[in-house]
């Protein structure tokens, strides 16, 4: 019979609880899914769910979901959240504040997808699992180390990711401002714009660039009207459908330039 403590607690661990932890341990794995076990074969399915049980039991192990663990002790909810989905990327607010574009820190952790999943709670935090083509799970970078990595949107697709959803992003001040102070990629925004394939977006991101004079963005100004239409859409996208219009852009603008400009430079 063996003895452990565990988070100040004293249990008594099987022979499989023990086999489990130490294979969790020479492996460094703080977060790890049922199948992951069963691949690494050194117990079967039966022997991994009833160790796995008696782990919980004993807090020594937390469910995330179904067939999917964490330590007690890991609640990393950014690597939880790329972990829950196998394409899963922090996105819109949260890559915001990550690349220091923002000061406000969200409560929410933003996902962004292409699979199909109910935005849920992990350990009292909200996540919010956004839905997008294949195509668009693209522009990110991979952080952290070992079993605690994970994947967050570069800076320029999350410029246009946050263009596309204000609501998962602050609003249009924050968004604004990140903007104006993100050093942003011409040929770079040209590919995001082209995978959303939204002619409004592409609109809104080009007039900003010449309103607040992005440097180095003529490859993106002539993608743009190369791609302009006829039909005036919204600047702010939930906002009153009144202000001035914007010939060249083909914008209502329902935030003045003065409201942007002060926006940007706050």
């Amino acid at each position: 019979m063996h003895f452990v403590q565990c988070y100040g607690k004293l249990f008594i661990m099987k022979k499989n609880e023990k086999i489990l932890i130490k294979y969790l341990d020479d492996f460094g794995l703080d977060i790890f899914s049922l199948k992951d076990l069963e691949n690494a074969n050194f117990l079967n399915k039966r022997q991994l769910i009833l160790a796995i049980q008696s782990l919980k039991r004993s807090e020594y192990i937390d469910s995330i979901e179904k067939e999917k663990y964490c330590r007690h002790n890991f609640k990393d909810h950014f690597v939880i959240g790329s972990f829950v989905v196998s394409d899963g990327v922090i996105s819109y607010w949260n890559a915001m504040n990550y690349h220091g574009l923002t000061e406000q820190i969200p409560n929410v952790i933003f996902v962004k997808t292409s699979k199909r999943k109910k935005n849920t709670n992990y350990f009292g935090v909200k996540y919010i699992f956004s839905r997008k083509r294949s195509i668009c799970i693209s522009g990110f970078k991979t952080q952290g180390y070992g079993n605690h990595q994970f994947r967050i949107s570069n800076i320029n697709r999350t410029i246009v990711d946050c263009f596309d959803k204000p609501q998962l992003s602050g609003g249009y001040a924050e968004i604004i401002k990140a903007f104006f102070n993100a050093k942003l990629n011409a040929k770079d925004m040209v590919k995001y714009c082209k995978e959303e394939n939204k002619i409004s977006l592409t609109k809104r991101l080009a007039f900003l660039t010449e309103l607040l004079k992005k440097p180095n963005m003529n490859y993106f100004i002539k993608y743009a009207q190369s791609v302009v239409n006829q039909k005036y859409s919204l600047f702010e996208i939930n906002g009153e459908p009144q202000g001035k219009t914007n010939r060249k852009w083909r914008l209502v603008l329902n935030l003045s330039e003065e409201e942007i400009k002060e926006m940007a430079k706050s």
